[in-house]
């Protein structure tokens, strides 16, 4: 079945079981690895990409889900203003120790000052609670999302 999303404001269409998950068609079919797998619950958040604009974990969300949708990766996160003051903040407060979660928790950091461009540390919290980093940067990831605030 053909399946046409936009993928870093690239139209694509993609040929696949539409029950396939979004993280594995990016990875596989799409050659976009900056998406991880990490626990394929959606419960650690590192395959967290935005489709129409919101946070969603693309190892629980089917391809068939995003047919004429946009798909936001970490590869393309950065073409928005809100995305770059992120990815810069994160850098700026040296946040990723390991590294691998990084991906999932700028995406859901870019997904709140999107919609809340200046959150709460309540907004924050909720916001970035189903992101687990096992290096436990947290702190790093509340100053860096201050910092991109500002």
């Amino acid at each position: 079945m053909a399946i046409s999303l936009t993928v870093n404001g690239v139209a694509r269409q993609v040929e696949g079981d539409p029950a396939k998950p979004l993280l594995w068609v990016l990875r596989e079919d799409l050659d976009m690895v900056g998406t991880k797998f990490g626990c394929g619950a959606g419960l650690c958040g590192a395959c967290t990409v935005h489709v129409d604009g919101n946070a969603v974990r693309s190892c629980q969300t089917p391809l068939g889900d995003v047919d004429g949708m946009q798909v936001t990766t970490i590869e393309g996160v950065a073409k928005s203003a809100v995305g770059q003051r992120i990815a810069d903040s994160w850098i700026a407060q040296d946040v990723p120790q390991c590294g691998y979660c990084q991906a999932g928790q700028i995406m859901s950091a870019t997904a709140l000052l999107s919609q809340t461009p200046k959150p709460s540390d309540e907004e924050i919290d909720v916001a970035m609670m189903g992101n687990l980093c096992r290096c436990s940067t947290y702190v790093r990831i509340r100053a860096a999302i201050k910092a991109a605030v500002a």
